[in-house]
């Protein structure tokens, strides 16, 4: 057996559970003493080049600004116990475990006086009185602790593992009364949630932030219990920075009802993550945001409704063909439209103009030559309206060039006049 205690100095911005889910990327076999880490790696310190190589990985891969500690021992009390010794500037004896200092061992920190007066100063000393004595005169915690130590007992831990959705839970420092001092505390749960997103190799798509309102009523009004947000990325994401502009624009807009004293943060919707392929090539190292993250980032900021895509609808009307979606709905939903034909303008009108005749040859800076056609559409005859069923031609114009017009078909439902309906619907360029 072989153990590594891990120790932050000053104590770390993240939790003691999100440290350990960075933890098990070394080993499964990860649980929490006290204020140590454990990591019992003998199984697996081969996979990383052998312990000199994995304590430098540790150190790199610090999760936090805090400096991390690390000690080294054969059982996980010897670690812990050079852990505090390394804490306090003190260099560990030579002889482990009997010479280490009796206040390095948690278990026999309730009797530090009464074995001070029976000379007892070290885990050697104590260990080496009457087995049956010590049991009497102490509780059995300290006995089995020593048996521990000496590799006399195994040691039993409650590993720590992942949960299958993120969610933690934060009481505020002070009461939050503004979207800043939430967003500031929120941070902290950011970077929890950045550490499951990895070890779980899943990307968000959908987050929610509630807090709790410390006041049941206020100006006579009853107030909910919480109030929350939900945070929605087009793709699956492990880019806390854009996470976090989304979520600060998203409580600029949301007026707190109470000051807040607690926050929560769970994963609404998340995605197995595929990490992006990087290139060498200048022209692939590209610099800014990237669009989707400004369309989510602007939809946030301006409201939903405001920011706007064009969509294909499977339409063959070609006024029915697009639409104009908010740009995150869009992204979610999109039908497959039909194929246009090759032939069809690049400009359409907004709306069909109505065109004059000249007898029975219809007007549009001059009387319109036909080329082409008759393309024929029917369309439309699921709707409550008037179905569309027309011949398409494309046209020429003395004064506009080609255009793309259309004549309602006869077997159009019966209208008043006899005389069939021209109208231009596109113009080429």
């Amino acid at each position: 057996m072989h153990w590594i205690a891990l120790r932050w100095q000053p104590e770390a911005e993240l939790s003691r559970e999100a440290l350990g889910w960075w933890a098990l990327q070394f080993t499964p076999r990860v649980a929490w003493l006290d204020e140590g880490l454990l990591l019992e790696v003998s199984a697996c310190e081969r996979l990383w080049g052998g312990r000199l190589s994995l304590m430098r990985q540790i150190s790199a891969s610090n999760p936090s600004e805090a400096r991390v500690q690390q000690a080294q021992g054969a059982t996980s009390l010897i670690a812990l116990a050079r852990l505090r010794l390394f804490a306090r500037g003190q260099k560990p004896p030579a002889d482990v475990p009997a010479a280490l200092p009796l206040d390095t061992l948690s278990a026999a920190q309730p009797h530090l006086d009464v074995l001070a007066r029976l000379g007892c100063q070290t885990w050697g000393e104590v260990a080496a009185l009457p087995r049956g004595g010590l049991a009497r005169r102490f509780d059995t915690v300290l006995r089995e602790a020593l048996d521990i130590a000496w590799g006399q007992r195994p040691d039993q831990y409650k590993w720590l593992t992942l949960p299958d959705v993120f969610e933690q839970k934060l009481e505020l420092p002070a009461l939050a009364e503004t979207a800043p001092e939430l967003m500031w505390s929120a941070n902290r749960l950011l970077s929890a949630l950045q550490v499951w997103l990895r070890a779980r190799q899943r990307g968000a798509v959908a987050l929610e932030l509630q807090w709790t309102l410390d006041l049941k009523r206020f100006n006579g009004v009853d107030l909910p219990p919480h109030q929350a947000i939900i945070v929605r990325t087009a793709q699956p994401t492990q880019d806390m920075a854009h996470l976090r502009r989304l979520m600060s624009e998203k409580l600029a807009l949301t007026q707190l009802a109470a000051p807040a004293s607690w926050l929560r943060l769970r994963t609404v919707e998340t995605s197995p993550w595929a990490a992006a392929s990087t290139s060498f090539l200048p022209e692939d190292s590209r610099k800014g945001d990237k669009l989707h993250e400004l369309v989510e980032r602007l939809s946030a900021r301006l409201g939903a409704p405001q920011v706007v895509v064009p969509v294909r609808r499977a339409d063959h009307r070609p006024e029915a063909m697009q639409e104009w979606q908010p740009a995150l709905a869009a992204k979610r939903s999109a039908p497959t439209p039909p194929q246009p034909d090759a032939l069809y303008p690049p400009w359409l009108l907004r709306e069909p103009l109505r065109l004059e005749m000249d007898g029975e040859r219809p007007c549009y800076q001059g009387r319109l030559r036909r080329l082409t056609g008759p393309h024929q559409v029917a369309a439309g005859w699921w709707n409550s309206g008037e179905p569309a069923v027309r011949d398409y031609y494309i046209a020429e114009s003395p004064g506009a060039g080609l255009v793309w017009i259309y004549r309602e078909r006869a077997s159009a439902p019966l209208r008043s006049d006899v005389l069939p309906r021209w109208y231009l619907q596109g113009l080429y360029a």
